[in-house]
This record gives structure tokens, sequence and C-alpha cells, in this order.
């Protein structure tokens, strides 16, 4: 993503001063386009689902909000899904019938769910 398209999404619509549309430079143009832009590329990327929640926010922002909060929760859930992560983790052993590859890919999938959540393991801990 441009830098111009994140700062959008993550500051919110650029403010003016008070200047009339014709009064805007070429630089004021591209700035009030940003969130524009940015709020097309947020809702070509939802489902139908996804975008009916989000589809009263006025900016990009305000979008980028809504979906952290519906991804991610408050501090408490985030916690909640740490502990249950951690808790897969530590319990991980190989089904009877699973193959190797089978067993790779749900341990991956285990730490790639603790990574999000902001837990790393080093190497030998993964051992």
């Amino acid at each position: 993503m441009k830098p111009n398209l994140a700062f959008a999404i993550s500051n919110g619509e650029p403010q003016f001063l008070e200047k009339s549309r014709h009064e805007y430079t070429n630089d004021d143009k591209k700035k009030a386009n940003l969130d524009n832009v940015a709020r097309d590329i947020l809702y070509k990327t939802l489902d139908k689902n996804m975008f009916s929640k989000i589809k009263t926010c006025a900016t990009a922002k305000e979008i980028w909000e809504k979906l952290t909060q519906i991804c991610e929760g408050n501090d408490e859930t985030k916690e909640n899904k740490l502990t249950v992560a951690q808790q897969k983790y530590e319990s991980i052993k190989m089904k009877d019938g699973e193959t190797m590859t089978e067993f790779d890919e749900r341990f991956s999938a285990v730490v790639i769910e603790l990574t999000s959540l902001g837990k790393e393991y080093s190497n030998r801990e993964l051992r």
C-alpha cells in the first residue's frame, strides 16, 4: 500500500484551511482524493457481510478502526484469544492416522495464530 494511503487510513482525511475548491493546488487535490481512494480500496476487499458492518463509516480511518475492533476486539478479547491459542500450542499432539504434513500444517497454523496475537516463540521453544 502506498504510504499516502496508509496515512489516510491511519490518520483520517486531511484537514484543509478554509479554501474554495477552485483555490486548491494540485497537492491539495491529491490529498483530498486520498480518503476516497483509501475507502474504495477497503470497500473492494470486504465481503457483503463485513461491508454491512462498516457502510455507515464516513472516512477510511473510521472504517479501519471499525474493522480493527471487529477483527481484533478489545484488550480483554485479545488476551482471551492469546490464552486459547497458547493452550492449543501447549497441548498439540499428532492425531492417530495424521500424516506428518497434516500435523505440520496444523502446528504452523497455531504458531501463526500466536504470532498474529503478538506472541513470538524462539526456535528453541518451538522444538
